[in-house]
């Protein structure tokens, strides 16, 4: 150890206390003690750290003082914790309330159209699906359009060449809005289950009451629900042909 770091060192170093435990003191101590130098400069600062030992003990402090800056400590952490905890309580209230907030906004009805097709798809699809029973059960065609057109729903649509020859099983009328939906049932292939009303159907409303529908006579084809199912328009009338077989079948009779 050098000289100028002993100094360094000894300047923590306060006699008569526990500071010789520290191995740091005590190296400089014992290097104070073999020169001459670095031992008249710890003589010099021990004597200056006397006279000021001696100056501070002349000074009496005020009575209570200890006491009083035990109670403004006090006081003090307890402001700060105060403190904190409001901070935390106007925190968590925020939290809670900017969520409430949004819970509202985003749980809010929004105003939504439900004439657009999407929702005509789905709800027809839905009526195919549910177990209906048929307004009139017949294999004429013509009785089919006579019982739509006194129940006042579409009854001069367009079949196919393929449809026309597929088996009529019946008809029903179906409400969207303010207008009705003629909804006309067949069977292709393989003979259903009893109680089964179909398994092909085809929905024909006015094109006005359908926001967006399709602007021409190209089917499109989607799956809605468990159908697959091509929607198309024709002549103001918007036709949705829909079926529990697959693709390739529904394709042959469009």
């Amino acid at each position: 150890m050098r000289r100028d770091e002993a100094r360094i060192i000894l300047l923590r170093y306060r006699p008569g206390t526990t500071d010789r435990e520290d191995p740091d003191i005590r190296e400089a101590l014992a290097l104070a003690q073999v020169d001459d130098k670095l031992s008249r400069w710890l003589a010099d600062q021990e004597e200056c750290q006397q006279a000021l030992r001696q100056t501070f003990q002349k000074f009496k402090a005020p009575e209570g003082l200890l006491q009083q800056i035990i109670s403004e400590q006090a006081a003090s952490q307890r402001a700060a914790t105060n403190q904190q905890w409001l901070k935390c309580i106007t925190l968590v209230a925020t939290i809670t309330i900017v969520g409430i907030i949004g819970g509202a906004i985003w749980l809010a009805p929004r105003p939504q159209a439900d004439d657009t097709l999407v929702i005509f798809e789905r709800q027809m699809s839905a009526y195919a699906l549910r177990g209906y029973t048929m307004d009139l059960q017949t294999n004429d065609p013509e009785q089919i359009r006579a019982f739509l057109r006194q129940r006042q729903a579409p009854a001069n649509y367009t079949l196919s060449k393929p449809l026309q020859k597929a088996a009529l099983i019946g008809c029903a009328v179906e409400g969207w809005h303010s207008t009705k939906v003629s909804m006309i049932c067949f069977i292709v292939g393989k003979p259903l289950a009893p109680g089964t009303p179909g398994n092909f159907w085809l929905f024909v409303a006015d094109q006005a009451s359908v926001k967006d529908a399709p602007s021409d006579s190209t089917p499109q084809i989607s799956k809605v629900n468990q159908l697959v199912t091509a929607t198309w328009v024709e002549k103001g009338k918007v036709y949705m042909l829909s079926t529990t077989a697959d693709e390739s079948v529904l394709r042959k009779f469009l």
